[in-house]
Order: C-alpha cells, then sequence, then structure tokens
C-alpha cells in the first residue's frame, strides 16, 4: 500500500484546514490593528487599553487554538503511518520497549533503521518528535482558567527553546526565547507548514527504503 500518499493527503488536509479556519480570526486581527470598519470608531474606555482589545484577544485565543488542534491531527497521522509499516517490519521486543524511553517517533525510526540497515534519517526529527509531544502537552497540560497550555518539564528539559513557542517579549532572555511566552505551546502557520513538510520527508524516505529491499 502507498502509505506516503495517504499521509500527503492528510497532511495536505491540514494545511488547508488550517487555512480555511484561520482566515477569519486572522482578518479580525487585522482590522484592529489597522483601525478598519466595524473597529474604526473604538467606545470610550477609561482603562486606557487598546482599543477592542477583548475582541483582538479572542481571534488570537482562537488561533492558538486551531493550531494546537492541527498538530493533534498531525501527531495521530505520524503515528498511523508509523505503525503502518509493522506488517513489513514486525516490530521487535526492543522496539516495544523503547516506545516508553524514547517516544514513539524515535523508537520506530530506530527499529526500521536497524532491521533495514539504513542510514540516518534525513527529516528533522527534533520537529518531529516535538510534534508528539506538543499534542501530548495540549491534551494534558491545560486548565479551566487560561486558555493557553504549558510544554510539560521533560519538553522544556529535552529541548530548552521548543520549536512550538512564540518567542519575543519585554522579558527576552539572551537565547531569544521570553521566559513567559516560551512557556506556551504556540502553533502558527509557519510551524504547521514545517512540521507538515518534515513528516512528508520522514514517510517519502521511509516508504522508499522499504519499497527497495
Amino acid at each position: 500500500m502507498d502509505l506516503a500518499y495517504f499521509l500527503r493527503e492528510r497532511t495536505a488536509l491540514i494545511r488547508h484546514f488550517y487555512d480555511t479556519a484561520s482566515a477569519p480570526f486572522i482578518e479580525t486581527k487585522r482590522l484592529i490593528e489597522a483601525g478598519e470598519p466595524p473597529f474604526q470608531d473604538p467606545p470610550y474606555d477609561e482603562s486606557g487599553e487598546p482599543a477592542f482589545m477583548e475582541e483582538w484577544s479572542r481571534a488570537d485565543v482562537e488561533l492558538e487554538l486551531l493550531g494546537r488542534a492541527c498538530i493533534t491531527m498531525l501527531s495521530e497521522s505520524i503515528k498511523h503511518y508509523l505503525q503502518g509499516w509493522e506488517r513489513e517490519v514486525p516490530l521487535t521486543a526492543a522496539a516495544v520497549k523503547a516506545m516508553g524511553t524514547k517516544g514513539f517517533v524515535r523508537a520506530y525510526v530506530d527499529h526500521y533503521r536497524t532491521q533495514l540497515g539504513l542510514q540516518d534519517c534525513p527529516a528533522d526529527l527534533d520537529v518531529i518528535e516535538q510534534v508528539v509531544l506538543a499534542r501530548n502537552s495540549a491534551q494534558h497540560n491545560g486548565n479551566l482558567v487560561m486558555p493557553t497550555v504549558e510544554h510539560d518539564s521533560k519538553t522544556r528539559a529535552k529541548y530548552p527553546r521548543p520549536f512550538f513557542s512564540r518567542p519575543g517579549g519585554p522579558d527576552e532572555t539572551p537565547d531569544g526565547l521570553d521566559n513567559f511566552l516560551g512557556e506556551w505551546v504556540h502553533v502558527d502557520r509557519g510551524k504547521l507548514l514545517r512540521a507538515t513538510e518534515q513528516v512528508e520527508v520522514l514517510a517519502d524516505w521511509l516508504q522508499g527504503q522499504i519499497y527497495a529491499r
């Protein structure tokens, strides 16, 4: 079966879903920042906050939720793809054990490389692994008070500058990552495209190697 084809169909769907669903949120933020209708005449506000801050913040949160939803779909797609080759290259006891220590991305890739005698994978496995880690944080580290979710301690220990983070801000550290914002899972369009691209590189490489046996 051409699993890479179906994987690419899924990544294309995820990208299209993000672009389509994000459009109204991006446009709302743009209209507010540009002062265009219906946000051209802000009401009087004694608080001193920027005009339409509530509407802008809501659109920003909705973009964050969308990004995390797409990462969740991408993580599941990676897992289904890697599992799909088990019929061709059955898991060893060592590979099953490695799932708990390395995580399924590294465990599967190392298993297939070892069993097939392959060279290093050309995909950026750090980015692909962080898709799964970001998904796990999004699913398990949230709370009812804040719409943001934090990277868990294991992710921060392995990746002090997580790929799915929002850099910058007034408290930016010497390594270029804001202490507060850097703890949040942040998925924008550029990061999502980079992640789907690397997943496709992995899929094409693995399938090509298996077919070439």
